[in-house]
């Protein structure tokens, strides 16, 4: 089990490593790609859109998590002393 939450972890960390690079590349921008300059409220719009495209992720990691827990408290409980 315990090699089911490293891999968590660095699922995890990938994800927001992504979701990061992704909000950051965003808010700098001053153009985007049709040439629209981009005001902070746009630049907020994107990033909202793209915390939605994230959001399945973020569910599948929390069900994963959940797993891993219920597993590993089985697993402590099933343990002979």
């Amino acid at each position: 089990m315990k090699i089911s939450w490293i891999f968590w972890w660095i699922v995890s960390g990938f994800w927001l490593l992504l979701f990061s690079m992704g909000a950051i590349f965003l808010w700098m921008r001053e153009v985007d790609g049709t040439g629209a300059v981009q005001t902070t409220e746009i630049k907020l719009l994107s990033i909202l859109t793209l915390l939605f495209a994230f959001l399945f992720p973020f569910i599948i990691q929390v069900i994963w998590a959940l797993i891993n827990f219920i597993v590993s408290k089985t697993k402590k409980e099933n343990t002979p002393l």
